[in-house]
């Protein structure tokens, strides 16, 4: 185990990598989760189709899968983007393939595979609001999207907060494919590098990388925890 207090500073710059990719990604699935959810239950037809094509896509699609189109698709289509005859949008997607590096990658990666399940914990949390709530508020002259921001979204909230809670704990789980598609320096990419290029025992180095993610998903869980025994000591 000497491995790891000679390689000390190789795990903590690693976990801090990932450290930081976790939370953008958090914060990229709830924005891109929240809007899908909300086009899930809106009363345009189109939307409620894209939003169950893109529930049904991402959430049955293996999440290699998913990396593997962030890291090479994206800069492939980037590279290739004069077929694209829409003003503007030729130009995003040549910047895909120019100035982002593997870690923005990882980030839409995660994000879009981990916003399909943080749609369907907000949906759920939605069907747990009282459905007349949504009916006072139409009653009092509220708009679908007012009714939303100011009545059924506060509540849905609360109800998905412990399902939301597992799917980001999975999504810290599963940030480990990015040192494995071109993402250097986070976890499991020091790891892999301590074991082939420094010849490290393979043992003690996964030891270290499982220490560093259970450091952030256990707290994280055990908060997930309290809010769920509060409340069910508030319902009761």
């Amino acid at each position: 185990m000497s491995v790891l207090v000679e390689h000390f500073d190789v795990f903590v710059g690693g976990f801090w990598l990932t450290f930081q990719l976790c939370v953008l990604a958090a914060i990229g699935a709830l924005i891109l989760g929240t809007i899908v959810a909300v086009m899930r239950i809106s009363p345009v037809p189109p939307l409620r189709w894209i939003g169950t094509a893109y529930v049904t896509v991402f959430r049955n699609c293996p999440l290699t899968i998913v990396f593997f189109f962030a890291a090479f698709g994206l800069p492939a289509l980037g590279s290739n983007a004069d077929f694209l005859r829409i003003p503007g949008l030729s130009s995003i997607f040549s910047r895909l393939g120019i100035d982002l590096p593997y870690f923005r990658f990882a980030i839409i990666a995660l994000s879009v595979y981990t916003a399909a399940f943080v749609c369907e914990a907000i949906r759920s949390g939605i069907n747990a609001v009282p459905p007349g709530q949504a009916e006072a508020a139409r009653a009092i002259g509220l708009t679908f999207a007012q009714n939303l921001r100011l009545v059924v979204l506060p509540q849905a909230w609360k109800s998905a907060i412990v399902p939301l809670g597992s799917a980001l704990i999975a999504m810290i789980k599963n940030s480990a494919l990015a040192g494995f598609f071109g993402l250097t320096g986070d976890l499991s990419n020091s790891g892999t590098n301590l074991t082939s290029a420094a010849g490290e025992p393979i043992i003690p180095v996964f030891i270290g990388i499982g220490i560093g993610f259970l450091i952030m998903t256990v707290p994280f869980g055990l908060f997930l925890d309290r809010i769920e025994k509060r409340r069910a000591v508030a319902v009761r």
